[in-house]
């Protein structure tokens, strides 16, 4: 087998519809546009997501529902299992959690009390869960609100 020889698998390619070449072609005149309107358009088959052929679309016709607070305060979630697999830091900053790429520069950081934390570690972080706190003090740790 040569490169010359290489054709498609039988019925995996089709040829071009070719439009607009006289009535004898059978795709003459309209050229399968059929007559008028939108469609028989240049450019008359693209239009946006949601667009419902100049009725009212969909999103437009039904009420907003909701609100959203703009002044919520949105936290990094860190729970205290992952904490505990952390060997060797016994101090938990914003600056280990930003070092460790569980939170951004900007994140709030919350501590959550799922898993067991068997070691004394000083923690640091914007709020605590009342759990993360029980569990931390209980096993001889310190807790730092910032």
């Amino acid at each position: 087998m040569r490169l010359h020889n290489l054709k498609p698998a039988a019925g995996s390619s089709k040829r071009r519809k070719v439009v607009g070449r006289g009535s004898g072609s059978g795709h003459g005149k309209t050229s399968t546009r059929g007559h008028k309107g939108q469609g028989a358009r240049s450019g008359g088959m693209n239009h946006g997501k949601g667009f419902e052929g100049g009725q009212t679309p969909m999103h437009r016709r039904l009420p907003k529902r909701g609100f959203v607070n703009i002044y919520r305060d949105e936290y990094r979630v860190v729970n205290l299992l992952r904490l505990e697999r952390m060997e060797g830091v016994t101090e938990f900053t914003p600056e280990i959690f930003i070092q460790k790429r569980i939170a951004g520069k900007k994140d709030k950081v919350k501590i959550l009390g799922s898993g067991e934390i068997t070691r004394n570690i000083t923690v640091s972080a914007h709020a605590f869960s009342k759990t993360a706190k029980r569990k931390i003090e209980a096993a001889g740790g310190k807790i730092v609100e910032i």
